[in-house]
């Protein structure tokens, strides 16, 4: 619950800049201050970005969209998820530009305001339902309240309500092995059958990690030679041993060994992972990672910077 808490009570403060070209008073307004939650979309901030801005707007019809340096950002990936995508030196307060009018339909999804995110946040559900169960039976079986409640839960960021609601859903970290499975098998070593619980559960010591997901989920890079003189240059994962491929979680935290120090380096040419807005070490069991730091609609979500 502890790690819960820390995602859902995330936030980043936000200066936002109106586009000069929306700009009809003199002088310009100030940019607005906003504390934005990392789980929440920015179309949410609507209500209170609009009546500082909407005094200086030209005539037209409301569209809200944001850019950063340039670029328009998608307002159905959650907001924490943006800032550890494009700023790699986290930047605070992070400054955006809001538009209301002149919307990028050609580079974004359209928006009609609350309604779509809901839409949005309740289809990325159904798409974690089918990844772990096969079919969206437990969403789309799910009544309409209780949807609304759910999607209520999120845009209010109340945990509580969040807790109770989405036990109905049955898509806890107890579902994923098949889809670890699924994952790893062909791009990770061969292990013996009954090493290891794929999920992360602690069979004979070993745990599927961090550091085995993301060498999954990215094979390219595991599979190039490293190009610096400090490193190796054997293909990685080939030549590595399995006592240091997989990591002895029985070892207590203060004894340091190579296998850990393998792990926390992750490969060469990925400068680092980001996660919620932390950067976790390799080692740590990968059933961790997704039961306590995926996103409300139960999507995990890895950013890796190579």
């Amino acid at each position: 619950m502890d790690a819960l808490k820390y995602i859902w009570e995330g936030a980043i403060p936000l200066q936002i800049h109106l586009h000069e070209s929306e700009v009809t008073t003199v002088p310009p307004p100030p940019p607005a201050m906003v504390l934005a939650p990392r789980i929440g979309y920015l179309p949410l901030l609507a209500s209170q970005i609009k009546p500082y801005f909407g005094s200086t707007l030209p005539p037209g019809v409301d569209t809200i969209w944001f850019e950063y340096q340039g670029l328009p950002l998608k307002w159905n990936i959650p907001t924490g998820v943006l800032f550890d995508l494009l700023c790699a030196e986290p930047e605070r307060p992070w400054n955006l530009t809001v538009h209301f009018r002149g919307y990028p339909r050609q580079l974004l999804i359209p928006c009609e305001g609350e309604d779509s995110i809901k839409w949005s946040f309740i289809n990325s559900l159904k798409e974690a339902d089918y990844i772990v169960n096969g079919n969206t039976k437990n969403v789309m079986s799910m009544s309409e309240p209780d949807l609304l409640e759910l999607w209520r839960s999120v845009s209010n960021v109340d945990l509580e309500a969040y807790l109770r609601i989405s036990s109905k859903l049955k898509l806890g970290g107890t579902g994923l092995e098949h889809v670890l499975k699924s994952i790893s098998a062909a791009s990770l070593p061969a292990k013996s059958s009954g090493e290891m619980d794929i999920a992360g559960q602690l069979i004979t010591g070993k745990c599927f990690t961090l550091h085995d997901a993301v060498r999954s989920l990215l094979p390219e890079l595991f599979t190039e030679k490293a190009t610096t003189k400090d490193e190796s240059t054997n293909v990685i994962g080939e030549e590595q041993s399995d006592s240091t491929e997989q990591l002895d979680c029985t070892k207590t935290e203060g004894g340091s060994t190579s296998s850990e120090e393998y792990l926390q380096s992750y490969h060469p040419s990925i400068k680092l992972v980001r996660i919620q807005g932390i950067e976790p070490k390799g080692q740590i069991p990968f059933s961790w990672v997704v039961n306590n730091l995926m996103n409300p609609e139960y999507f995990l979500h890895i950013c890796v910077f190579v």
